[in-house]
């Protein structure tokens, strides 16, 4: 099993960074790497909504997901699966209110696990693990950084 885990403190009240976080129609607007996404499945943000969508990546390219919640703790928890060629993958997004210079903010860590589900997932990440752990991290930062843009363009922090 291969994690990659990037930590972000956004300049924000976790519930505000939550709704940006759930809100997948306006996901492929405000993640620079998502392109068009099709929910799969009617009803509320909550366990058991899927979507596809597109992801940049970073060498150049698009890769289609498809991404199922598997659990929420509204505004602190949000867990995803995502299947791939021999490959499952776990994304967890944690939320942690903390206090910074009297406002709200929230320290927003993203974990991704990979679990190879066939031989062949297990040959590809010992061969490629590096290089692919590094494409993921860039991939999480990218996504953490475009979701602080977006908390700070709703202008949802208050002064305590």
């Amino acid at each position: 099993m291969s994690t990659v885990a990037v930590t972000r403190f956004i300049e924000a009240h976790a519930v505000d960074v939550w709704c940006l976080l759930t809100d997948l129609p306006g996901r492929s607007a405000r993640l620079t790497a998502a392109g068009p996404i099709e929910v799969l499945t009617p009803g509320p943000f909550g366990p058991g909504t899927a979507w596809r969508e597109e992801r940049a990546q970073p060498g150049g390219g698009t890769l289609t997901e498809e991404f199922l919640v598997v659990e929420t703790l509204a505004p602190h928890r949000l867990v995803l699966c995502s299947s791939g060629a021999g490959v499952d993958y776990r994304i967890t997004w944690s939320l942690r209110p903390v206090r910074r210079r009297r406002r709200g903010c929230t320290a927003v860590t993203v974990t991704q696990e990979a679990v190879p589900t066939a031989p062949y997932g297990r040959v590809v990440a010992l061969l490629l693990g590096g290089l692919a752990a590094r494409a993921v991290e860039v991939a999480l930062r990218r996504d953490l950084a475009d979701l602080a843009v977006a908390t700070a363009a709703t202008g949802s922090v208050e002064a305590a």
